[in-house]
């Protein structure tokens, strides 16, 4: 479990972001966080990743409050993939980048061999090894983003809008190798502003609005109250809208929609 508790939070000069806040978020799902521009989506998991220290509050991992730890120490436990992977990508080459994570934490050589190359492999970038990242597509820049991070062995992965950007094919693969981890065990937390993505990928919602947690369940318990979510600045996923037009209730995903159109379509041939 990661636990933030009493975290309040401002930029120098500035009210505040986050008030008296509370949050826990189970690291074995995939947790989204949602809400409009200038909420702190971004900053809230900076603030877990220690990028920036709260003016108040602890967050916890496991139990261990390491709302105190460096961010290089916490790399060990929680991987940080910023929205332009061009703000983290320095090495020369994809395995030298790969590399530096577990080197600076201390692993041996044989150890950091495995790491890398198991890193590599889950994120299709084995044949890449030797290129230089700046010329890398921004969706195999991503996903060397992720393999930096994968090679720390963290249990906690941050994917700061991931598929901004990014065409067709590359949004697949990297949503594909997010669930993948996921199974694997890695715990996601991911930021977005996209709604199919939320609906369709993740376990649980955060939403923040107004300095606090405005929510915290399913997507499906969000998406349930219209009202609510655009109380919230958030716009329903496609398939939630066509599929509230047409009266068949709630869908979420393109494929809950055409499953109960295809009900629909069965009932009335019956008839």
């Amino acid at each position: 479990m990661l636990n933030l508790k009493n975290i309040s939070f401002s930029y120098a000069g500035r009210e505040k972001i986050f008030d008296n806040i509370d949050l826990q978020i189970d690291t074995s799902l995939i947790t989204a966080i949602a809400g409009r521009n200038g909420t702190g989506k971004t900053t809230l998991t900076r603030l877990i990743m220690g990028l920036v220290k709260a003016k108040a509050g602890t967050v916890e991992l496991d139990g261990k409050i390491i709302s105190d730890m460096p961010s290089y120490t916490l790399a060990k436990y929680i991987g940080y993939v910023f929205q332009n992977p061009d703000h983290q990508l320095f090495a020369s080459t994809v395995y030298e980048e790969t590399a530096y994570a577990p080197s600076k934490l201390g692993m041996n050589a044989e150890q950091i061999k495995k790491n890398v190359s198991q890193a590599l492999a889950d994120t299709g970038l084995s044949t890449k090894q030797n290129f230089m990242p700046q010329t890398l597509s921004l969706g195999d820049k991503q996903r060397l983003s992720i393999a930096s991070s994968l090679a720390a062995a963290p249990k906690l992965l941050i994917l700061d809008e991931p598929t901004s950007g990014q065409d067709c094919r590359e949004r697949t693969v990297l949503l594909r190798l997010m669930r993948k981890l996921n199974k694997e065990g890695i715990g996601i937390i991911l930021v977005t502003h996209d709604m199919d993505i939320l609906a369709e990928h993740a376990d649980r919602v955060v939403v923040l609005a107004d300095k606090k947690i405005a929510f915290n369940g399913t997507p499906r318990g969000l998406f349930a109250d219209t009202e609510k979510t655009t109380a919230f600045g958030l716009e329903l996923p496609e398939a939630a809208r066509i599929s509230n037009e047409i009266g068949l209730g709630l869908c979420l995903t393109p494929r809950e929609l055409y499953k109960k159109l295809a009900e629909r379509r069965k009932s009335n041939d019956s008839k």
